[in-house]
């Protein structure tokens, strides 16, 4: 693998960690401006919301530069925002250095998921993915710990010092190690667009929306859940965190593997598998050990899908993916947000603090169906035209001719 897969590595190591820190860090955050804890959650949404729409809004300004020139300016947003998160006198401050923080998490991703596919071999493209997001699940095994630990001993300010920092480095190994990659010749902000046209493009972020919300759906509520009802103390939350992080770190792995090899028979085992393993974890969830070991299979099982679910976008935004790929980053962030208020309503309304889980299961299921259905339709598009009329044929005959005098 290039040394170029490091340095986006290190960036989203970076990203990864601001952007789960401040969920440890909410009762100092919120002691220190005064304000409540709910209040102090808006940088938690605040940071989401900003994903959700800086991802579309920073690619598209960025095509008019190349993309490893984007990814520095990305990685300066980052550093900006949380510079001004660490130093920031009032609580608007710091929701605004959280803001433009998260500008750049979405387009960083997005445009850095299309240079890690065209580093490598067309046999490898989920396999290079993969191993940039390995920086934002490490983040979640070492840097939100080490983060909430320093922010807890020392100060929170102090956290997101060093979290720019990180971007500093982060920002140094995009600058040597990436290679200049200009921008692909002919492609404009129109093409970018059409890839919304596509169906399968829009089945792939629908199921990463519901994918990946079953995951946060039982995630943002794991503190109540393990304290209340598996009896852990509060104090192994932490832990519990590191090893749903361990096991997104092997999830992602394994995801960007087997979808090299098997793309859509990787997302049919896994999100299978995640919709049966969050509805058992409404049992499991009684019990220390088997809460643990689920925890840990609800991060591998989830973060198994993410290599093969931005592979699937680019696949099918062929030509014009950068776009596309960073609003899949959002989607995700989507799923988040969504996922974690569905979680809230079904408490909300009695159910208890492991009905959220049973959303997560709907909607891991709700993205397997999307899946079958997509390669139903993959299928059914593939053999349009062989048995209809012959001037049909004719025409597919024609942009296959176009295709290979193209490729």
């Amino acid at each position: 693998m290039p040394l170029a897969l490091l340095a986006l590595a290190i960036g989203a190591f970076g990203i990864g960690t601001t952007e789960f820190v401040i969920m440890g860090l909410l009762p100092e955050v919120a002691g220190d401006f005064g304000v409540s804890i709910p209040t102090a959650g808006l940088l938690v949404t605040g940071y989401a919301l900003g994903v959700v729409i800086g991802a579309p809004l920073m690619t598209v300004l960025g095509t008019k530069v190349s993309r490893k020139r984007m990814l520095m300016i990305l990685m300066g947003l980052f550093i900006a925002g949380n510079l001004l998160s660490a130093v920031a006198p009032v609580f608007g401050l710091m929701l605004a250095g959280r803001v433009v923080a998260s500008l750049a998490h979405g387009a960083f991703f997005g445009i850095g998921s299309v240079v890690a596919a065209d580093l490598v071999a067309p046999d490898k493209k989920a396999g290079a993915i993969s191993m940039m997001f390995t920086g934002l699940t490490v983040a979640n095994v070492v840097g939100v710990p080490l983060g909430t630990l320093v922010g807890q001993q020392v100060g929170w300010r102090v956290t997101f010092a060093i979290v720019a920092a990180l971007g500093v480095v982060g920002l140094a190994g995009v600058a040597r190690m990436v290679p200049d990659m200009p921008r692909p010749e002919g492609v404009r902000l129109r093409h970018e667009l059409a890839a919304f046209k596509n169906a399968q493009v829009l089945l792939a972020m629908a199921m990463t929306v519901l994918g990946f919300g079953g995951v946060f759906a039982a995630v943002t509520y794991i503190a109540p859940m393990m304290t209340h009802v598996a009896g852990f103390a509060d104090g192994s939350v932490t832990w519990l965190l590191v090893l749903f992080g361990l096991g997104m770190v092997g999830g992602n792995l394994v995801g960007g593997k087997f979808a090299d090899r098997a793309l859509m028979p990787m997302l049919y085992v896994s999100l299978g598998a995640l919709a049966v393993v969050l509805a058992l974890f409404t049992l499991t969830a009684h019990n220390k050990i088997a809460a643990a070991v689920t925890i840990a299979l609800i991060g591998a099982l989830g973060f198994a899908t993410v290599p093969p679910l931005q592979k699937r976008v680019l696949d099918q935004a062929h030509g014009a993916p950068t776009l596309a790929s960073a609003v899949n980053i959002g989607a995700f962030n989507l799923g988040n947000a969504l996922s974690a208020w569905l979680g809230g309503v079904v408490i909300a309304a009695g159910f208890g603090y492991t009905a959220p889980n049973w959303v997560g299961a709907a909607l891991a299921a709700a993205a397997l169906v999307l899946a079958f259905l997509s390669a139903a339709l993959e299928r059914r598009d593939g053999t349009a035209g062989t048995t209809g009329a012959p001037e049909a044929a004719t025409s597919d005959a024609a942009v296959t001719r176009q295709a290979a005098v193209h490729h």
